[in-house]
């Protein structure tokens, strides 16, 4: 069966700067933060990092944006059926909020291996809660949900409305820092890099827009690898954040279009990435976001000497147990990057 190509111009220019006004009054803007110390400016030869604090988004990740995209969009009666969501955490905490924004219910489905910490947080936002099995059976149980009780599903990844809410990020990044070389950021199923790298690529066309994936999830790099999106046997990971088990054809898409490089990272790394964040920036934040200022500082760093590099801070969602265990199993080689 030939799969049909998507169409990008749902991502053009003028409906991501219509859609960010609209959610305006309910999302914030979050602010841009210029890190330049010492280890960093020597690590990028006199460059910088410009951080997008994300983490400070309502729920505490950028999930808010395309959850809240999709769920403004639905009808009366689609609102009083409530909505549902697969996730590892995050988005159900995200589609919960957003839920609660529009006044309709939320049952999301939780993966049996999130973090606790997440759970209860999307319990807090008024959702019922189902656990599942990772992958499989967590979105089959929210599509037996859309078929037993008429629930919407919104996908945690995958669809325009998705899209057009993270290409905010990348929309308010390239105002409130103008001029950057390039754009780092943590890919998991493609839903925020997808968006991103629409608004950069068509506001400045020379900005590089990278990609990091865990190596024990590396679904966008395979699909690009391939031409088409794959689907993993299996995910292994730190990063549960960016442990989508498949890459699909929107974001796919998306990426193909305006994401330069895809690169991949061990794990070990990732807990750098979370080191220097905290090192550098007094930023405590999830392996997610730790993703993004590894890739910086480790293999990027010699494409980026003297450059002005945005990194996407997408999420602080963690437990101070496994930020303990994360930030330790992270120190040999962050003190290893640094030294280099």
């Amino acid at each position: 069966m030939t799969m049909l190509t998507p169409d990008l111009g749902a991502l053009s220019l003028g409906a991501i700067r219509a859609n960010s006004a609209d959610l305006a009054g309910d999302i914030l803007r979050t602010p841009c933060l210029t890190l330049d110390t010492g280890v960093l400016a020597r690590i990028l030869g006199g460059g910088a990092a410009v951080l997008k604090l994300e983490c400070f988004q309502h729920t505490g990740t950028f999930k808010a944006r395309g959850a809240l995209s999709v769920a403004r969009s639905l009808d009366a009666e689609q609102r009083t059926r409530g909505i549902t969501a697969a996730s590892a955490g995050n988005h159900a905490i995200a589609a919960a909020w957003a839920a609660r924004q529009i006044g309709a219910s939320a049952k999301v489905v939780i993966q049996s291996n999130a973090n606790p910490f997440r759970v209860a947080l999307a319990r807090a936002e008024g959702a019922e809660v189902i656990m599942k099995a990772p992958g499989a059976e967590t979105f089959a149980e929210a599509e037996r949900l859309v078929q037993m009780e008429g629930r919407y599903f919104i996908h945690p990844f995958e669809g325009p409305l998705t899209s057009l809410g993270t290409a905010g990020v990348g929309l308010e990044l390239m105002e409130d820092a103008p001029g950057l070389d390039a754009v780092v950021v943590s890919i998991g199923g493609g839903g925020l890099i997808s968006g991103i790298a629409a608004a950069v690529k068509q506001m400045n066309p020379d900005c590089k827009v990278y990609g990091v994936e865990p190596v024990g999830a590396a679904g966008m790099y395979q699909s690009l690898q391939t031409g088409s999106p794959v689907r993993l046997d299996g995910v292994n990971t730190v990063a549960d954040s960016l442990g989508a088990p498949m890459a699909m054809p929107l974001g796919f898409a998306l990426c193909s279009a305006y994401v330069d490089e895809v690169l991949l990272l061990e794990d070990d790394t990732i807990c750098a990435g979370m080191v220097a964040f905290q090192q550098e920036a007094k930023l405590a934040v999830e392996p997610a976001a730790g993703a993004a200022l590894a890739a910086v500082m480790g293999p990027l760093r010699d494409r980026l000497q003297g450059k002005r590099v945005g990194v996407i801070v997408c999420g602080a969602n963690i437990d101070a147990q496994s930020y303990l265990a994360l930030m330790t199993r992270g120190m040999p080689a962050f003190d290893t990057m640094i030294k280099c």
